[in-house]
């Protein structure tokens, strides 16, 4: 489903990315892992457009994705939900759902997309018509991921969803996202500084350090590495 080949990328002439390559297949959970800095959000920012390639490719079912405009790649079936949230404060949550189903698949299929994101989120239902500013971050991020599949996606990214959040709320987002792909066929890539949730659901995960791959592999061999158990699994 998505191929990036020798990617970089960056702000400024020294790229934050050097030469990624990374494959995900429809139907994936793919994790990429790292620490803070190691360019994860430029590589999701490269992705949908907001940051610039400097070199490389990005295929999204065949199609050079470099030469569509950002505005159009959502159109493609690409949903990014951002680090942080960002949710539209002085809206209210059902309004919020509502911006983000301005594809033409997500109009096509609101009316069953937001009864299923209620369904997973029920919160999101009983706080429907209240302003999305005043929810808890647990609530705003359910927000931002339910914005997310208003779209209609084929790939969901999620960047850093447990970012702020109390361990049982990380949790249960985790645990959303599963019941998600699996019932919606779902291909999933997640950025994730909670490397052991992170590994844990991933069919296969990247670990990303200044900028390079310097890992990669399924749950269970990246898991049993020396080097991931020690300096992201405590062990």
């Amino acid at each position: 489903m998505l191929k990036i080949s020798q990617l970089r990328s960056g702000y400024s002439a020294v790229p934050v990315l050097k030469d990624i390559d990374v494959v995900v297949e429809a139907g994936q959970f793919v994790s990429i892992v790292g620490p803070n800095g190691a360019g994860k959000s430029t590589l999701f920012k490269t992705i949908s457009g907001t940051v610039e390639a400097m070199a490389g490719t990005i295929e999204f079912e065949g199609t050079n994705l470099l030469s569509v405009p950002p505005a159009k790649r959502p159109h493609m079936g690409i949903a990014h939900v951002p680090e942080g949230r960002q949710v539209f404060a002085s809206l209210t949550v059902r309004e919020n759902l509502e911006m983000g189903a301005y594809t033409q698949a997500g109009q096509d299929n609101w009316a069953r997309n937001i009864e299923q994101i209620y369904e997973w989120f029920p919160k999101l239902k009983e706080r429907e018509d209240q302003l999305a500013g005043t929810l808890s971050g647990g609530e705003q991020q359910m927000v931002a991921i339910g914005r997310g599949l208003a779209s209609s996606p084929k790939l969901l990214m999620l960047d850093e969803p447990s970012m702020g959040l109390a361990p049982a709320v990380a949790d249960f987002i985790f645990d959303r996202l599963m019941d998600i792909r699996k019932a919606a066929g779902l291909t999933i890539l997640l950025v994730e500084q909670r490397v052991a949730e992170a590994l844990q659901f991933a069919d296969h995960a990247y670990v990303l350090e200044t900028g390079q791959i310097a890992l990669e592999g399924d749950n269970e061999t990246l898991k049993a590495d020396d080097r991931i158990r020690q300096a992201y699994l405590g062990m």
